[in-house]
């Protein structure tokens, strides 16, 4: 019973978490994006605009939601779902820090701490592909139908160099266990730099950067998207709720996809000890940081790339960072077996 109510607790903790920080980022997004731009941003809805979330989430929740009249409802109300509950589940697997102990039990910092937990995060991201393809077809529209198919294609693509993008650093911590994977970072390279992988695996670091991008369908690989020519793509039918479960599960999985870069490639919880602060709140800033300025990166990136043809995005994908994966694969084992 005291385990199911930790679980329980920790399921409500990090979900809790996870939804407030996606709604704002949205406003963070905005002003980052206001600031490069020369603009204000929103300041209008309450002090500093900080209530605009919530005012556009209210604004989400009452407005109508019309539908096609020749779509198929059932899949046309089931596809915002298929998006947004793996990007949510994903997080089952996050460690936020090292574990503590609590009432006399040892409490671990992730819901779910499972030894297949990379492989968890990848199933995720596929199952998410389908709710795309679906609201593409169910529409009924061109537009959409287009749209979906770009989405199929392009995650598709871009999951086999995310996946690769990974391996190099599952070879050197011998684990896919997230927090074994941060445990093998702890400690220092030649004394002074920290141990994370990003700096034995810079090429596998930028792969899975580019490939997180387009797997998220964000600037400048939001081609299932692309307004200027798809007016929307996929979610172009969908109003209100349903469009709002698309918009979240986009920002659910940009912090999805921060953490799980922060813990393989960037030493997860682990930085300089603040002595003022316990181990606990201590690893929770750490991790925090890192993935803030992954999500900056993000945003930066939108603010200043224009957006690919379809053609690059995926010539990108098959003959340039394919075969840099496969390569850096070969290179780590080679150096893991001789040093």
């Amino acid at each position: 019973m005291a385990e199911l109510l930790i679980t329980l607790t920790k399921i409500v903790v990090v979900f809790g978490a996870v939804l407030t920080g996606m709604a704002y980022m949205t406003y963070f997004e905005r002003k980052v994006l206001a600031r490069m731009q020369s603009r204000i941003g929103p300041n209008r809805t309450g002090p500093l605009g900080l209530l605009q979330p919530v005012a556009d989430g209210v604004k989400l929740l009452v407005k109508e939601s019309p539908i096609p009249a020749n779509a198929d409802k059932r899949v046309f109300y089931l596809a915002p779902v298929m998006v947004f509950v793996p990007a949510l589940l994903t997080w089952a697997v996050v460690p936020f820090g090292p574990g503590f102990t609590a009432f006399g039990r040892e409490i671990g910092q992730s819901i779910a701490n499972i030894n297949v937990a990379v492989l968890y995060f990848l199933a995720m991201g596929s199952v998410g592909v389908y709710g795309l393809v679906m609201a593409g077809w169910a529409s009924n529209n061109k537009y959409a139908m287009i749209g979906g198919l770009r989405s199929s294609a392009q995650v598709i693509s871009y999951e086999v160099t995310l996946g690769l993008s990974l391996v190099g650093s599952l070879m050197m911590a011998g684990s896919m266990n997230l927090s074994d994977i941060v445990t093998a970072q702890d400690g220092l390279w030649f004394g002074f730099l920290p141990r994370w992988f990003v700096l034995p695996q810079a090429l596998g670091f930028a792969l899975f950067l580019v490939s997180s991008i387009a797997e998220t369908n964000r600037a400048p690989f939001d081609l299932p998207e692309a307004e200027t020519e798809l007016v929307a793509g996929f979610h172009v039918e969908y109003s209100g709720f349903g469009f709002a479960m698309f918009f979240l599960a986009e920002y659910i999985s940009m912090l999805a996809i921060g953490a799980v870069a922060s813990t393989i490639f960037l030493g997860g919880w682990l930085g300089p000890d603040i002595p003022l602060l316990p181990p606990v709140i201590d690893g929770l800033f750490w991790f925090s940081a890192k993935m803030a300025i992954f999500i900056f990166f993000y945003f930066w990136l939108r603010a200043t790339l224009p957006r690919f043809r379809y053609d690059q995005l995926i010539s990108l994908c098959w003959k340039v960072m394919l075969p840099l994966a496969l390569l850096n694969i070969v290179v780590t084992g080679i150096v893991k077996l001789f040093i």
